[in-house]
């Protein structure tokens, strides 16, 4: 048994001999016919030939529009996203000026509405005072058993928060609200603590912890608790909030929020929801594409001699499509999207405020190598794959640059995504709560074949 108190196969021969036989048999009993996925016509991925979402439940919390409608058509169209009703595009442009835009977006989202300004600051006082995790829980829970991966260190976390709760099980509507008001609250000192505990504990370096200041943004704390020298402008500190206003919501078909709708439908409790939902933010077809963009970006520099040279950056991106280059999977990561066609509106308007920081950093050949990629990708992966459907940039396509140029690291990218998507996996799951009453229970065909039970002795 080694130090931590898992086994080291490839260090003990009995063991490895039999997992080796071990998976052989698990490989071998587990393969299904792909034929008979078309013949029962089944929904994979819970999609249908088309590609479109079957439709497993309804929401007023946000909706994706790709399409308009024309005589019964779906016709391709600039993607519109709406919080409650209200284009996200309206929502960051009414917000101009203002340092409090994630958190009117909290509130948009869990109220259904706006809030007046005596609303917002009395919401705004709330969270400020929920905005704290005490000595004893950074030093006995934080701290405790770090690692790499910060969205482990959060469900761990999360799920601990439970013994701290005086009613953790309750699943009122007002128990929950306040339970999901505390997450949101807190989750960005859980992230930001546990990365620097990781980097104290297992590199070495200084550690410092800083508690958040009452009277600032989510955005405002989160880069003053991560910088040690606690300085950032204005412009980093409206960029994070754009990225977390547009991170916040979208849907409830994606992944992680409906693992929220599938674990809320159980009835348990708020902590063990939140923590499958990061769990599910946590695999790289979902939270970890920006961070794929960035090491993407980072083989392309270094195999590009000239950023702004089209036939160069075009003949490597078709290496890449061919799976010659980069991770050799044939995918232009950042590119495409599973509901948008035209455009991507966070991509529309994070790129903005991407170049916007750009300028303030002195980075705009990187920007104006983005902007380079994200127009050549589109028509080459259609031509590649002889799609008539056209490949947009999503959000992650800059979200990542974004994040690298408020130096934030890249173990914090997908955890920033969860500190985002908080309050819609909030109002998610009180809106199932208040609205669902039956558990969410899909079929699966059983294709196997029935046998009989042989006496060990008997078999073979």
């Amino acid at each position: 048994m080694g130090e931590n108190g898992m086994q080291n196969v490839e260090e003990n021969g009995i063991l490895k001999e039999g997992f080796d036989r071990l998976e052989e048999e698990l490989m071998k009993n587990h393969r299904i016919d792909p034929n008979l996925y078309i013949e029962y016509d089944v929904k994979r991925g819970l999609r249908d030939s088309a590609g479109k979402g079957v439709l497993t439940g309804l929401t007023e919390i946000s909706d994706v529009c790709a399409y308009n409608l024309v005589n019964g058509r779906q016709i391709p169209a600039e993607g519109k996203l709406y919080y409650q009703g209200i284009d996200v595009t309206d929502i960051v442009a009414g917000l101009e000026g203002r340092k409090y835009g994630f958190e009117e977006t909290i509130y948009l989202l869990l109220f259904g509405k706006l809030p007046t300004q005596q609303e917002l600051n009395m919401f705004l006082d709330v969270m400020f005072e929920l905005q704290e995790l005490g000595g004893r829980f950074v030093r006995d829970v934080v701290m405790k058993a770090s690692n790499e991966n910060i969205m482990n260190a959060m469900q761990r976390c999360i799920l601990t928060l439970y013994t701290y709760d005086s009613d953790p099980e309750s699943i009122a509507a007002g128990n929950v609200l306040r339970q999901s008001l505390e997450l949101i609250a807190k989750l960005p000192l859980i992230a930001v603590y546990s990365y620097h505990s990781y980097r104290h504990f297992r590199r070495d370096e200084t550690l410092f912890i800083r508690n958040p200041q009452k009277g600032l943004s989510l955005a405002e704390n989160i880069l003053l608790m991560l910088r040690p020298d606690s300085v950032y402008t204005e412009l980093e500190a409206k960029v994070l909030d754009i990225a977390l206003i547009l991170h916040a919501e979208h849907g409830g078909g994606n992944n992680s929020t409906f693992t929220t709708h599938v674990v809320t439908s159980s009835g348990t409790d708020t902590y063990s929801s939140v923590a499958a939902s990061i769990g599910s933010l946590k695999g790289p077809r979902h939270g970890g594409a920006n961070l794929k963009v960035q090491n993407m970006f980072a083989d392309i520099k270094a195999h590009i001699q000239n950023w702004t040279d089209e036939e160069e950056v075009a003949s490597y991106l078709k290496k890449i499509l061919n799976k010659d280059a980069f991770d050799r999977s044939g995918l232009i990561y950042g590119m495409g999207h599973a509901v948008y066609t035209l455009s991507d509106p966070r991509e529309v308007i994070l790129k903005r405020y991407a170049k916007a920081l750009a300028e303030e950093k002195g980075l705009m050949e990187e920007f104006a190598l983005y902007e380079l990629v994200e127009r050549l990708a589109g028509q080459l992966i259609m031509e590649h794959r002889r799609l008539f459907k056209n490949v947009c940039a999503n959000v992650d396509f800059y979200s990542g640059f974004v994040y690298t140029m408020l130096g934030i690291p890249q173990e914090l990218f997908t955890p920033i995504f969860a500190i985002a998507r908080m309050p819609g996996w909030s109002a998610h799951r009180l809106e199932e709560l208040i609205n669902a009453s039956k558990i969410i229970r899909p079929a699966y065909k059983y294709v196997g074949a029935h046998g009989s039970f042989l006496p060990i002795e008997e078999r073979i």
